[in-house]
């Protein structure tokens, strides 16, 4: 791991020259990860306090992925000389504590490292967020994550007090105390994040810029999901006997989300609310404890990572054009913008969960889960996947049909770096599933 942990610190210098450099060193860091994969049950690639298995690679490799798009779909703050230097920084900062975060074996570095990627994320949204309204949503994410963060580095010195090792590898308590079980999943339920803890998402959306949107779609809320897969096992005991409250929470939320993604009237919102539906089937998933949920929830979590990131994109492209993201407004894109509704539909059909898409195949496994775990949870979850169907062709439908309602005349065509980001998106979230027996490791 150290030598991509060095490169990620050796760009540095490219910060200061184009992005595209940048960029294109990013992808082929990407590139030269995919020759590192390995399928096994046991952690690879392992040196002092790091290492990889299916689970850490796919998210550093998604990591890599996204923060590579985010330069690609951030030309507006070059173009304006909007202190791209820092921005860039900003990025690479991001990167390399996600690296950090995912790779780490050993618990207290990961807790410092998921601690220390909500600063750039933070600066992010203050500094180059489009409206005042940012600086609220930039207290809103840092003070969620922080009130819940205390109590779980309580909770890291109690294991290390009782166990003498904080690597993953030997956290085998088994208490039956619901204060650990809480101090210890608060700050994860929070990132993922589950209903009635979601608030800060739909703000942190909506305020920051497209770069902001895409990592925290694609990696921020896989945080918490990664988290639960690694701790989960100190609680089989009493995670036994009080899980299905928050499947309860997350599947009813689930629900309720999806009504409240029917009656947005901004795009961004919108995509942002079905991030909390989606995850919401990922904890669900990952609470119930069997194999399958575990598969599933990989597995919907890259899918969502590259759709959601995809969409917060489309939304970016419309709005650099029309300059508003009302729905209301972006009325018959396709009378303009034809090319582009295509990439519309693709999106919105991988949102709902539409084959051959990562979504789909994750959503099949999670809904096997739930129905083994509770035969009652097939109510919601057949809510659940037909509210999303609703909320996702009303967001296609509205944005491309219709007359064109602004008075903008004047528009730039979509130009190949566009094409290429969303094609980024696209291309991977269908063709892994031709793949998808390397998740099969776990069965």
């Amino acid at each position: 791991m150290m030598k991509f942990l060095l490169m990620t610190v050796f760009l540095t210098p490219l910060c200061f020259f184009s992005y595209w450099y940048l960029s294109l060193f990013l992808f082929y860091f990407s590139f030269l990860f995919m020759f590192m994969f390995n399928i096994s049950k046991d952690y690879w690639f392992v040196s002092y306090n790091f290492g990889l298995d299916l689970l850490s690679y796919s998210m550093v490799m998604l990591s890599f992925w996204i923060c590579s798009l985010m330069l690609l779909a951030s030309e507006k703050i070059f173009k304006k000389n909007d202190y791209y230097e820092l921005f860039m920084f900003n990025i690479l900062f991001l990167m390399l504590s996600l690296l950090m975060v995912f790779s780490s074996l050993n618990f207290f570095i990961f807790y410092l490292f998921f601690e220390i990627s909500l600063i750039p994320t933070f600066f992010l949204i203050i500094g180059w967020g489009y409206q005042p309204e940012r600086i609220s949503a930039g207290k809103y994410l840092l003070f969620y994550t922080l009130l819940a963060s205390l109590p779980m580095m309580v909770g890291i010195f109690f294991i290390y007090k009782n166990v003498g090792s904080l690597e993953f590898y030997f956290l085998s308590l088994n208490l039956n105390s619901f204060l650990f079980y809480l101090c210890i999943n608060m700050v994860f339920f929070i990132k993922m994040p589950m209903y009635l803890i979601h608030l800060w998402l739909p703000k942190a959306h909506v305020e920051a810029p497209i770069s902001g949107s895409m990592i925290l779609a694609g990696v921020m809320l896989k945080l918490g999901g990664y988290g639960l897969f690694r701790v989960m096992k100190m609680f089989l005991n009493i995670g036994m006997k009080i899980n299905f409250i928050f499947i309860t929470i997350s599947l009813i939320g689930g629900v309720y989300v999806s009504f409240i993604c029917l009656q947005q009237s901004d795009m961004k919102s919108l995509i942002a609310y079905s991030s909390v539906s989606h995850m919401g089937l990922v904890m669900s998933g990952l609470l119930t404890m069997n194999s399958m949920g575990m598969w599933g929830s990989l597995v919907l979590m890259l899918g969502h990572g590259l759709c959601s990131s995809g969409l917060f994109c489309l939304a970016n492209i419309s709005y650099e054009r029309l300059n508003s993201r009302s729905l209301y407004l972006n009325k018959g894109l396709m009378n303009f913008m034809p090319a582009l509704a295509m990439w519309w539909f693709l999106f919105s059909v991988g949102n709902m969960a539409a084959p051959p898409t990562l979504n789909l195949m994750g959503e099949i496994l999670l809904i096997n889960s739930l129905v083994m775990y509770s035969k009652m949870s097939m109510i919601m979850l057949a809510f659940i996947s037909f509210f999303s169907a609703c909320y996702s062709l009303f967001l296609y439908s509205y944005t491309q049909h219709g007359l064109f309602s602004s008075g903008i005349y004047s528009f730039t065509y979509i130009t190949n770096r566009e094409f290429l980001l969303l094609a980024l998106h696209w291309i991977p979230l269908n063709f892994l599933v031709f793949k998808s027996e390397i998740f099969s490791v776990w069965i």
